[in-house]
């Protein structure tokens, strides 16, 4: 049976010489339902990611392959591109002439957000306030955040026709 896992990662800035990761989502495919495990502060390493992607064939992601396997090469010196099949739903939705950034491709297609006024600007300003104020409000926001991202990949990959 093939295992999926839906890859999104948060940062503290687009550079990835000059900037960290903050969070990895990882959303687990199991039936009809997703797990997410997001990995932040000190599970942010390479052996703790490939234990969370323990058993799983294909990686998706949104972009990937341009931004957040290659943050994740450069910060966990780990190419997940050796390691697992990955597929960029990006590309998939430029066939189907869907075209911008995930949020706009899921406003086309209809796949509701709660948080509708986070993006990954405001997500680096919420990582921000949390590790210069404390403020665990706007960690919970950040993850919330991830994890939306993480689990409309999954939609998304559905919409575009994915069984």
């Amino acid at each position: 049976m093939k295992r999926r896992a839906y890859l999104d990662i948060e940062t503290n800035g687009l550079s990835r010489y000059d900037c960290d990761l903050t969070v990895i989502g990882v959303g687990l495919e199991k039936g009809r339902k997703i797990e997410v495990i997001q990995l932040i502060e000190d599970d942010l390493y390479e052996q703790r990611l490939l234990e969370v992607l323990g058993g799983v064939n294909e990686i998706y992601s949104y972009n990937g392959s341009r931004f957040d396997l290659l943050f994740i090469e450069a910060k966990l010196r780990l190419d997940l591109k050796q390691c697992f099949k990955h597929t960029d739903l990006m590309y998939d939705c430029w066939r189907h002439d869907l075209k911008g950034g995930l949020k706009a491709v899921e406003r086309k297609l209809g796949i509701d957000r709660k948080l509708k006024d986070v993006d990954g600007y405001v997500a680096v300003q919420l990582w921000w306030d949390y590790v210069n104020n404390g403020n665990q409000q706007a960690l919970k926001n950040l993850l919330k955040y991830n994890e939306e991202d993480v689990v409309n990949l999954r939609v998304l990959r559905r919409k575009l026709g994915g069984k």
